[in-house]
């Protein structure tokens, strides 16, 4: 029997509806919640992804604005905006659009938002509180996949969790936010051996790898639940056969775009053989957008409480 659809959509507007909700308290103390982006460069997927984060964030009652900068921006240009935004009054969070164009250091720039206004969770200190299990913001993406398993009730205490993929974005912290609520974690990467025999161990297989349909059929424990965080393009009618069989919707849009979307597990083993699974798209992309809206309103009523 095919596994569950765990509808990010779905979940996702419950916990934007929360954020809304929130926000509309909050903004009874006399200003709604605010939001910053900063887009430097000219990335196409950077423009789109703040795109559709201001539109959330004005949806739900929170005061955004972008701040686009060139691609030539300097390092001295570009820390001085985030000082300017540290000191406003009326920002509440920062957000500061990933990547960056060459000759500018990520690590420098996250580490120089001020911890209270990290709203993606990546300041050193908001990591540090992470690991100790202190309350602070945490990355969208590993609290959205949290706030689903809560939402949905999967079981994670006391079961065996794989994470495939240990970047500092989504790996590394998912492992940890499972780890705090008494999973037993095993964290893969590329230099893992036998990586299909320790996928198979876990009750709970979260991938985020970035490699189209690699974890296949050989790798997931019948009735496991499936969590893909990956978001790649099948540009090959071949391709699309193979990962989707002939889904007659899956080869219009290929045919339409020139690509379909598919994550890191092969969708076909993903749905034959889990108990529950995120699709790809609407599983895990919009949890990602609605706990940016749920740390917000949270970073404006934790400021507003420190005085």
């Amino acid at each position: 029997m095919p596994g569950r659809i765990l509808d990010g959509k779905k979940i996702g507007a419950a916990i934007r509806a929360d954020a809304a909700e929130a926000a509309r308290e909050f903004a009874r103390s006399g200003r709604p919640p605010g939001l910053a982006v900063v887009l430097v460069g000219d990335d196409p997927a950077s423009a789109i992804y703040v795109r559709g984060k201001i539109k959330a964030s004005r949806e739900a009652g929170i005061a955004s604005e972008t701040h686009r900068l060139a691609a030539t921006t300097t390092a001295s240009e570009l820390g001085g905006l985030l000082d300017r935004l540290n000191r406003d009054e009326a920002v509440d969070a920062i957000l500061l659009q990933l990547p960056l164009p060459d000759g500018l250091d990520a690590s420098e720039f996250l580490a120089r938002i001020r911890p209270e206004k990290d709203v993606d969770g990546f300041h050193p200190e908001n990591v540090g509180r992470l690991v100790a299990g202190l309350p602070g913001p945490c990355p969208c993406t590993p609290a959205g996949i949290m706030e689903m398993f809560r939402r949905e009730g999967i079981q994670v205490k006391g079961s065996r969790a794989v994470v495939v993929g240990r970047s500092d974005i989504v790996g590394k912290p998912l492992a940890l936010l499972l780890l705090h609520q008494h999973a037993t974690v095993t964290v893969c990467h590329s230099r893992t051996r036998d990586l299909p025999a320790v996928c198979r161990e876990a009750d709970i297989l979260c991938t985020a790898i970035g490699r189209p349909a690699m974890v296949g059929a050989d790798a997931i424990r019948e009735g496991a639940v499936v969590v893909d965080v990956g978001m790649n393009r099948a540009e090959t009618e071949e391709q699309v056969r193979d990962f989707f069989g002939d889904d007659d919707r899956r080869l219009a849009r290929f045919r339409r775009n020139g690509y379909t979307l598919v994550g890191d597990v092969h969708p076909v083993a993903m749905r034959e053989r889990s108990s529950a699974y995120t699709p790809v798209p609407g599983g895990v992309g919009p949890l990602t957008i609605a706990m940016l809206l749920a740390n917000t309103v949270a970073l404006a009523v934790a400021r507003q409480s420190a005085g």
